[in-house]
């Protein structure tokens, strides 16, 4: 299968991907890497493993639904069968929801519904839970809203800073975005309304 993933930042998502990848974790290929960063590490990890790298300006196009159509377009070219989202700092429009529905994925550092948004690390330890978490998602027209497919719980301890706390999510991350993407390339994910279920058949 190919994969497209699409970053803003520094990519260690991406990272745990393709190395994944190399180890035969994930049975399929990541094809292009997509930023709206022009200087956003992601891209640089895309061109040490000979990826095509790809910086799309949205400054270039006259609104979000021409940025997003530009993106739908080179997804389809490319012929992608799974978009993953790795710290993708946008709301992806319905052009590109419609046309891969059900093949959009997200990582979300915290046990969503709780915390979704931006900074979910800062949030848990604001609010003073003792657990937070990472969950891989499917994309729907909300932030943070659709069927989830995997989550992890992570302790939050009485010193943890958001850094340290990240920090604990992030290995957690590495671990299960990789195996959230191979259940869906042996076809073993089904989605019913809310709700997603892993096919052991």
């Amino acid at each position: 299968m190919n994969l497209a993933v699409l970053a803003s930042g520094y990519g260690s998502n991406l990272q745990a991907i393709i190395d994944a990848v190399d180890r035969g974790e994930i049975s399929g290929r990541v094809k292009t890497v997509i930023s709206d960063v022009e200087e956003a590490y992601a891209l640089e990890r895309a061109r040490r493993h000979n990826i095509e790298a790809i910086y799309i300006n949205p400054k270039d196009f006259p609104g979000r639904k021409a940025f997003n159509e530009a993106i739908a377009a080179l997804l389809e070219e490319r012929e992608i069968d799974l978009v993953v989202l790795a710290g993708y700092m946008r709301l992806l429009s319905p052009v590109i929801i419609n046309k891969f529905r059900g093949k959009i994925m997200n990582i979300h550092p915290s046990l969503l519904p709780a915390f979704p948004g931006l900074e979910g690390a800062k949030q848990a330890l604001d609010y003073g839970v003792k657990v937070s978490g990472c969950t891989v998602h499917f994309v729907d027209e909300g932030l943070d809203t659709g069927p989830v497919i995997l989550q992890e719980a992570v302790p939050v301890y009485d010193d943890d800073t958001v850094e340290s706390l990240h920090e604990r999510i992030h290995r957690v991350e590495h671990r299960l975005y990789p195996r959230a993407i191979q259940l869906f390339i042996e076809g073993k994910l089904s989605i019913e309304g809310r709700r997603c279920y892993r096919n052991e058949g």
